[in-house]
């Protein structure tokens, strides 16, 4: 039948030349690809680590920041900024705009429990600000440090909706840990293990800028009219404290003054700066902490050694930032980027106790080191080989002129963070200081409105719980605009704020340095009283002179608690690491065999079988030629752990007992060429006690080849970075008898752990 030509079809005019399919068929149109507003910025969004107030020079502190100090002067600081007092926390808080306890993160993701509060989870109602802009048209990247994803999903059978891609960033290059060694770091790119760099000049913080610098130029090539959100987490300045030798030498001699001078300089530079007002007051010193005129040569020496590698390390990262921040400058759309730079997740760190240690988890382990455990090992800080930490002195220094540090949320010390915040199209005047009262949880609802992008009610399905955090924008072009933010709960492991126009009522649970903490009663524990309005420094304690203004806000304290999930209270140290203790879940499960059939690396220790307290064999069906060498099993690196190896021909087990004792075993007789069943068996003998001694048992098909005691066993924890790996070593060594990767020499056809429950 043929179609008259004089009939009108109603078809829409066509505007391109592509024909329709059919003759009643519409021209054809793909989707729109979604688009951003119209002027929406480019966001860079910097997050440091373990910072005190009073260290980096931008701020008065003794530590030269020179790109800090350049942002500064070309944008502004804010001095009334606040954190949770710990890492995990205040970066759900910052990524969600909820509350850390809202957003499932009340602690560290390795002392969590099953409190909607504290499961270590960022729930699907919480959804990030890298979610939403994605959905509204940005591209998202997160470089650097990730401890926001269940330790027992971090292994590579994921699941991997709670990894940085499923948590709305395109790109993820970084780690998978609250902290990692900066030399022989463990990494991955999106949900790809990529193991642990080998260069002999690596630095963690040098291929973190590189890896943003190179993202940014593929996407400003590619898509250069895309708004770009980058997050960007170096590691630093948590431990290990590490840096480059050349710059470690710079400091030598610069701290001999020690930690109490220090705070009264850093404290008249604040008030020069007009960073700190001319009414503040220089808190005390805490009573257990010793003064610097107190303590002999030998602490002096090991204490000024590590406060000049902490400055190195803090001077490292500022060069590394500063990178990146140069590399910004020159882009073509550099005026209309909105630079966030938080100098800090929390206050300086305590967790170093009051010697310092050369190993953090030491600490996490309820062990202290002391000053003569470390002293023949001074020139060995600040290099691989140890994950070293300064002491609790030093920290409180940093926090200057504050009170405590980190973990104390109820203090300052612990939640006082400064921020850098530049936006040359919205305000282009710089070198000025901003003093309204923020939280971490502002910077989320500030970036999507910089965005010009909605708070949604629903993101992926899931009803939102709304964003608690305030727009701050207005105080950015303004001075003198109204505090956005007038009220907010503060609350660590029982460390306890409450903020209230001015007022802060705090209890403190536990003094930082002290890793074991008796009984706590949270009805009966004393709180006190500051108005910041008049005292910038919480010096001046008003419990008694206002007694009824501190039972308002204990009140409000307990409300906003119960309405935000930060109930119930708890505030164990070192046994939350531990997964039996807690019920956390793990891959491991109920099994007591563990069976694995050739190489397999990069396992982390909280998805692995737990070998802490208890008795375990190692099983290893092997051909192997002549004095052949290799890693058969290895549960941890120079933090703590156990390795199962030969060497030279020699079958060997060890233990390392926190970095304090290395214990070793070798076989009596090389293990000859050919097909072998090599065992070890380690015999707990501390019953229901935890880090007791034990024996361990060599076999070679069967036979006793050796035999020896390991005093002393870690309680609680490896490393919070190490892995277990079966036929190699991905990271650092458990004995410097070997060198990594020591890949096993021969045929490793199966491995088998046999735990006793």
């Amino acid at each position: 039948m043929a179609i008259r030509d004089d009939i009108t079809l109603g078809l829409p005019e066509r505007t391109s030349p592509i024909r329709p399919v059919g003759i009643f068929s519409p021209a054809p149109q793909f989707p729109a690809p979604i688009k951003a507003p119209d002027g929406a910025p480019n966001v860079l969004l910097v997050l440091l680590d373990d910072v005190g107030f009073g260290q980096f020079s931008v701020t008065g502190g003794g530590v030269p920041s020179p790109a800090m100090n350049t942002l500064a002067e070309e944008g502004v600081t804010y001095t009334n900024f606040h954190t949770t007092a710990l890492c995990s926390p205040t970066r759900a808080a910052l990524l969600t705009g909820r509350n850390h306890n809202v957003a499932g993160t009340g602690v560290i993701t390795e002392l969590a429990t099953g409190y909607d509060g504290y499961t270590g989870i960022i729930p699907k109602d919480t959804a990030t600000v890298a979610e939403v802009l994605k959905q509204n048209g940005y591209v998202t990247s997160w470089i650097g440090k990730n401890h926001n994803t269940p330790i027992y999903e971090t292994s590579k059978v994921g699941p991997f909706d709670h990894w940085p891609n499923g948590l709305g960033f395109d790109y993820f290059y970084g780690f998978m840990a609250g902290d990692t060694n900066q030399i022989r770091p463990y990494l991955f790119e999106n949900q790809t293990a990529i193991g642990t760099p080998e260069e002999d000049d690596y630095f963690l913080s040098v291929d973190l800028a590189d890896h943003t610098i190179n993202w940014l130029k593929e996407i400003e090539a590619i898509q250069p009219d895309k708004p770009w959100f980058a997050y960007l987490a170096p590691a630093a300045t948590h431990s290990p404290h590490q840096a480059p030798k050349e710059l470690i030498a710079k400091y030598k001699g610069k701290f001999d003054m020690g930690w109490d001078v220090y705070r009264q300089q850093t404290f008249e530079r604040q008030k020069e700066m007009g960073i700190i007002p001319e009414t503040a007051q220089l808190t005390a010193r805490p009573g257990s902490l010793a003064a610097w005129d107190s303590l002999n040569a030998d602490q002096k020496r090991l204490y000024t050694r590590m406060m000049e590698v902490f400055a190195a390390y803090g001077e490292h990262v500022d060069q590394q930032v500063g990178r990146v921040l140069d590399y910004v400058e020159t882009l073509p759309d550099a005026d209309n980027t909105m630079i966030i730079y938080i100098i800090g997740d929390n206050g300086a760190s305590a967790e170093g106790g009051f010697d310092g240690t050369l190993n953090e988890n030491a600490f996490f382990n309820a062990y202290l080191m002391k000053t003569e455990d470390m002293l023949s090992r001074i020139d060995e800080i600040g290099t691989e080989l140890h994950f070293n930490h300064f002491p609790s002195g030093w920290a409180w220094a940093m926090n200057s002129p504050f009170q405590w540090t980190k973990q104390v949320a109820s203090h300052l010390g612990g939640v006082r963070n400064p921020m850098l915040v530049k936006w040359p199209e919205r305000y282009s005047k710089g070198g000025q200081i901003r003093r309204q009262f923020l939280h971490v949880i502002d910077v989320a609802p500030t970036i999507l409105a910089a965005a010009g992008v909605a708070q949604p009610r629903s993101v992926n399905g899931t009803v939102q719980t709304p964003i608690q955090g305030k727009d701050f924008l207005s105080t950015l072009s303004d001075a003198n605009a109204p505090e956005v933010r007038t009220s907010q709960y503060f609350e660590m492991v029982s460390n306890r704020g409450m903020y209230q126009n001015g007022w802060w009522a705090a209890s403190l649970a536990f003094e930082p340095w002290d890793p074991v903490r008796g009984e706590f009663d949270p009805f009966t524990a004393e709180w006190e009283l500051y108005n910041l309005n008049e005292d910038f420094s919480q010096a001046d304690n008003l419990a008694d002179k206002y007694p009824e203004k501190l039972e308002q806000l204990k009140a409000l304290w307990w409300a906003q608690a119960a309405a935000n999930k930060a109930l119930p209270l708890d505030w164990r140290g070192a046994e939350r690491f531990s997964a039996e203790f807690t019920g956390k879940p793990n891959l491991a499960g109920d099994r007591s065999r563990f069976v694995y059939e050739g190489m397999l690396t990069g396992l982390p220790e909280s998805s692995a079988p737990d070998l802490k307290n208890k008795s375990f064999s190692i099983t290893a069906n092997v051909t192997v030629d002549e004095k052949a060498s290799g890693m058969i099993f290895t549960q941890g690196g120079n933090t703590g752990g156990w390795a199962f190896y030969m060497k030279d021909g020699r079958l060997k087990a060890a233990h390392n007992f926190i970095d304090v004792q290395v214990y070793t075993i070798e076989s009596e007789v090389d293990v000859p060429a050919g097909e072998h069943e090599l065992e070890m068996e380690f015999s707990y003998q501390g019953g229901e006690e935890m880090g007791k001694s034990g024996e361990v048992t060599l076999l070679v098909d069967g036979r006793r080849a050796g035999r020896g005691t390991i005093e002393r066993t870690t309680p609680f924890k490896y490393s919070l970075s190490e892995n277990q790996d079966v036929g190699s070593d991905t990271g650092t060594p458990v004995t410097y008898d070997y060198t990594p990767p020591f890949d096993f020499q021969g045929t490793l056809e199966q491995v088998v752990v046999d735990v006793k429950k």
